[in-house]
């Protein structure tokens, strides 16, 4: 089916009334939608997962609820998940982020996340089922360096209660979760990088090895900056008094 026409002049063009107006519909997707069959499905199904910084949850608000929504400020799915940690055992010993969609549901009323109560059950676990169920972690560029090893340290440390405990690695609390990370041994070794510094050392110029250095680190995230500017910036600086 075609629809066109002919005008003196461009009007408002209303494409709800065009789309309707030139839509086709075929004998087997009219009695498909009659008899109200299905028309999509998937399997298995996915949950989104948040990720954010301690402070750094998405809070919407209107003129009415704002105090209320500032005293009160709703969970995410991530610090559903660190509540979960702290008063289920089964949540706390073993899960990871990413598998919590498994053995739980997420309730959008309660913002809580919900034991299963069907499914396939888990040996040596009463009352816990498990699913096909997919958690998906959004994902970060390692420009956004906090997020980014925020959400390293959930799809490996099990069980955590809290942002505190995701910055603890070895009994020791770190300040950022780059350097808990590094302390766990998740990050790439700089090894290579101090090799590429140590040959520019021996035969570059340092405006040349400042150039290196920031090309290194803008463009290839190294585990360690500080470490890295601290073996080499003696080099970078010796002409400064020139």
């Amino acid at each position: 089916m075609a629809v066109f026409g002919l005008q003196s002049e461009i009007t408002d063009i209303d494409e709800v009334v065009g789309y309707h107006a030139g839509r086709y519909i075929s004998s087997n997707k009219t009695v498909w939608r009659i008899l109200s069959f299905p028309i999509h499905e998937r399997s298995p199904a996915v949950v989104h997962l948040a990720v954010h910084l301690q402070n750094g949850r998405r809070v919407y608000f209107s003129e009415s609820n704002v105090q209320q929504r500032a005293l009160n400020r709703p969970d995410t799915t991530l610090t559903a998940f660190l509540a979960l940690c702290q008063n289920d055992s089964f949540a706390k010993k073993k899960l990871l982020y990413s598998e919590v969609p498994t053995y739980y549901t997420w309730n959008g009323n309660k913002k809580s996340f919900e034991r299963r109560k069907r499914g396939e059950s888990v040996d040596g676990q009463p009352n816990i089922f498990k699913e096909t169920t997919i958690g998906r972690i959004y994902t970060f560029h390692p420009n956004q360096d906090e997020c980014f090893f925020l959400r390293l340290l959930l799809v490996n440390v099990a069980g955590p209660t809290s942002f505190e405990h995701l910055r603890t690695a070895n009994g020791t609390i770190h300040d950022t979760y780059r350097s808990a990370g590094q302390a766990l041994n998740l990050l790439e070794n700089d090894h290579h990088w101090d090799n590429c510094i140590n040959d520019a050392c021996e035969t570059s110029t340092p405006s040349q090895i400042r150039a290196l250095f920031g090309i290194i680190l803008t463009t290839y995230s190294p585990s360690s900056p500080a470490e890295l500017w601290e073996k080499c910036k003696w080099q970078m600086a010796e002409n400064i008094l020139y």
